[in-house]
């Protein structure tokens, strides 16, 4: 089975869209970032290295340094399905980021989104 095209996609195309979502909606950069640091324990540095380099959503979510084990406290429906019912791993990672992405520009507080009690 061929894969899905985001997973080639460069991540550095879609972090802009990304931030305009945010930032649309009165958020900022930096929250994004702080959102992709939680999910996947990339650093500022090694985010910036990142999208510098180009790197695809497989590759970006299969180098991330440390994926939080709190993800799967995501819930809810992105693009019309379940993030919990997807079962391609690599495939859930990118909902999960888009979750959070969609929780962030709903203005959410930053605790909730990040599942902290």
């Amino acid at each position: 089975m061929a894969k899905h095209r985001i997973y080639t996609t460069a991540f550095a195309s879609i972090y802009p869209l990304y931030v305009a979502k945010a930032e649309k909606k009165g958020r900022t950069k930096a929250e994004v970032d702080h959102v992709i640091s939680w999910l996947t324990g990339y650093d500022q540095k090694d985010l910036k290295a990142q999208l510098e380099r180009q790197t695809d959503f497989e590759t970006f979510f299969a180098e991330a340094p440390q994926i939080n084990p709190s993800r799967a406290l995501i819930k809810g429906v992105v693009c019309g399905v379940r993030v919990e019912d997807i079962e391609e791993p690599t495939m859930r990672e990118i909902r999960y980021l888009d979750k959070l992405i969609d929780e962030l520009a709903q203005g959410k507080m930053m605790d909730k989104i990040l599942r902290r009690n």
